[in-house]
């Protein structure tokens, strides 16, 4: 039995429910860094929709909405359901990982640890204003830190990770490339398609289109009609399951990774590199961080880079791309960074309440 050591308290996004399957990258590192926390012996409780899957306590604010256009009404719920808990029951340690709750954060007792995982225009200037003292916040890469300078206790950045077990290194590709996430006009599923055809190679399109009505409008209108038009060079997988994810990164010849986001941190690169496969992207935001240009896939500018790219990667180390993430991008550094980071909140939070008394 693990000795206790202390009590987290962690806030999800409330729109999707905490799984390793998520298609949200903060759901993913939620569920990955309570179980590693967990573990470890920490007592933790985490407040997320319905069918969330924790190892320790879960607190369900309500169920996944049928379109993620109500998100207003959904986040109200979900921020009444935590405020409520936090009347009566004390953690040691807040970790907000949602968009918006530690809006909240004047109105409890504790300290609040907020990743950041947004660009800076996302939050909207207002709330960095008049922050209350139990406020905490950390980045996930060097680039997205570079936005936030100037906001107090800032402590500083903590890569995401994954954990190396679930995505099987494998040295032998098949004959395709493959783009995977979610389905939508900023990740660039189109330009990969457009790549793909002017490389004359095949394409694996896998991934879930959110219920928001102009993700919809573009699958309908941008990806389905290609896919329909390819002659079998273009292949179609919806939402799959985490085993043939798992399956269609280990045997890609490369991911391709056209985003037109400014990228704060990406773990599908990360997956599909400690797979064994490199990644080709566009260079944004914190992308260069995470791949090697030349060491573990290529990083390049436009759709007409990319399909050079695609013809040149063959050259590309399967066992380098591994290593790479095996020294990086572990779920074990990334648990132990954040455990730092919990010490360190806690240790100011109790010189706070001394000076106050």
């Amino acid at each position: 039995m693990n000795q206790q050591n202390g009590s987290i308290f962690y806030i999800s996004y409330p729109m999707l429910p905490v799984s390793e399957t998520s298609c949200g990258g903060a759901e993913q590192m939620l569920w990955l860094l309570e179980r590693r926390m967990h573990g470890r012996g920490w007592n933790t409780t985490v407040a997320a929709c319905e069918d969330s899957r924790v190892k320790g306590e879960l607190l369900p604010t309500g169920s996944v909405p049928a379109q993620h256009d109500m998100y207003p009404q959904r986040e109200e719920e979900h921020c009444r359901a935590i405020l409520r808990a936090l009347s009566f029951r004390s953690f040691d340690v807040i970790h907000d990982k949602s968009l918006g709750f530690w809006r909240h954060a004047s109105k409890i007792d504790g300290p609040v640890l907020v990743t950041l995982h947004l660009p800076r225009e996302f939050y909207g200037e207002e709330v960095f204003s008049h922050l209350p003292p139990n406020l905490f916040f950390n980045c996930v890469s060097e680039s997205q830190a570079a936005w936030y300078r100037d906001i107090p206790r800032m402590l500083g950045v903590v890569r995401n990770g994954i954990a190396l077990d679930m995505f099987p290194f494998t040295r032998q590709k098949s004959d395709y490339v493959l783009w995977l996430g979610r389905i939508c006009p900023e990740k660039g599923t189109h330009l990969a398609i457009e790549a793909a055809e002017r490389a004359g190679v095949r394409l694996v399109v896998a991934g879930s289109v959110y219920p928001f009505s102009s993700h919809r409008r573009y699958f309908d209108e941008e990806v389905k009609p290609r896919v329909y038009a390819s002659r079998g060079r273009l292949s179609l997988v919806e939402s799959p399951a985490f085993a043939h994810k798992v399956e269609l990164l280990r045997h890609a010849r490369a991911l391709l990774q056209p985003t037109l986001a400014t990228e704060t941190s990406s773990l599908v690169a990360m997956e599909a590199m400690a797979c064994g496969t490199p990644v080709i992207a566009f260079r944004r935001g914190a992308i260069p961080e995470i791949v090697v240009h030349g060491e573990t896939g290529l990083v390049v500018r436009n759709v007409a880079d990319m399909v050079a790219a695609i013809r040149d990667i063959d050259h590309v180390s399967p066992a380098a791309c591994r290593a790479h993430v095996e020294a990086n991008f572990s779920a074990e550094r990334m648990a132990n960074d954040y455990e730092g980071l919990y010490a360190q909140v806690m240790a100011e939070s109790v010189q706070s309440m001394r000076l106050a008394a």
